[in-house]
C-alpha cells in the first residue's frame, strides 16, 4: 500500500502560498512543480486553481508516491502523475511549462539544484514566465530571525551542502539564466516567496 505522507509545516502555509500563486500565475496553462514532496500542497493547488494543470515531481520515489496518495484520494482531473525530476540533472522530463513553482528546496539540497532549478527554468519557460520558490532565506548574509540560524546550523550538520541559501546569490545565478528576481513576498514563520520572471534567453 503507498503511503500518505502528511507534513504539518505544509498545512500550515499552504493558504498563504497559494495567495501568492493566485496573483502571480498565469490564469491558464501547465504549472510545473519541482520537489513536490508529499504532495500537499500540488493537490491544494490544483483544487484552489482549477483552471491550471499541474504537473508534480520528485527525485525520491517514496514522495512520488505519497504524490500519487494524495491525488488518488482528491482525484482531481486538472493534476497529471508524478514526474522523476532531479532539478540538477541538465535533462528533465518536460519540454515547456508555463510557470514553474518550487517549494522547501533550495535550503534542503546541494548549491548544484538551485542552479538547475535556474537553468530548468530558462530551458522550459516562455518569456514572461514565472519561477516562485518558497522558503527560509539569509538577506546580505544576514538571517530574518534566530529560528532561521539555527535551522541553518541544523542543515549543515546532516550534509554540509545544504543550507539557508542568500536571496543576493539566488539572484544572481537566476540573472545569469535570464530571470529577474521580481518580488520578495514576506511569509509566516520567517519565510519568503521569491518570484521570478524569465526576461530573455541565458547569458552565453
Amino acid at each position: 500500500m503507498i503511503e500518505k505522507r502528511h507534513a504539518p509545516a505544509a498545512e500550515r502555509n499552504r493558504g498563504p502560498i497559494l495567495e501568492v500563486l493566485t496573483r502571480v500565475l498565469p490564469a491558464r496553462g501547465l504549472v510545473l512543480e519541482v520537489a513536490s514532496g508529499t504532495g500537499q500542497h500540488v493537490a491544494y493547488f490544483a483544487r484552489h486553481l482549477p483552471r491550471l494543470d499541474w504537473q508534480p515531481s520528485d527525485a525520491d520515489p517514496d514522495a512520488r508516491g505519497s504524490i500519487a496518495a494524495w491525488l488518488a484520494d482528491e482525484a482531481l482531473p486538472n493534476v497529471r502523475p508524478p514526474v522523476v525530476l532531479d532539478a540538477a540533472a541538465p535533462v528533465w522530463p518536460l519540454d515547456a511549462a508555463d510557470a514553474i513553482v518550487c517549494s522547501n528546496m533550495i535550503h534542503i539540497a546541494p548549491w548544484s539544484a538551485a542552479l538547475g532549478l535556474f537553468a530548468g527554468a530558462a530551458r522550459l519557460l516562455p518569456a514572461g514566465g514565472v519561477l516562485c520558490t518558497y522558503g527560509p532565506y539569509r538577506f546580505d548574509g544576514s538571517f530574518t530571525a534566530p529560528s532561521n540560524s539555527e535551522f541553518d546550523v541544523s542543515l549543515r550538520g546532516r550534509d554540509p551542502a545544504w543550507g539557508v541559501r542568500d536571496v543576493r546569490d539566488l539572484e544572481v545565478a537566476a540573472r545569469a539564466q535570464g530571470l529577474a528576481l521580481e518580488e520578495i513576498v514576506p511569509l509566516p514563520a520567517n519565510n519568503h516567496v521569491l518570484v521570478f520572471r524569465r526576461i530573455q534567453a541565458p547569458a552565453s
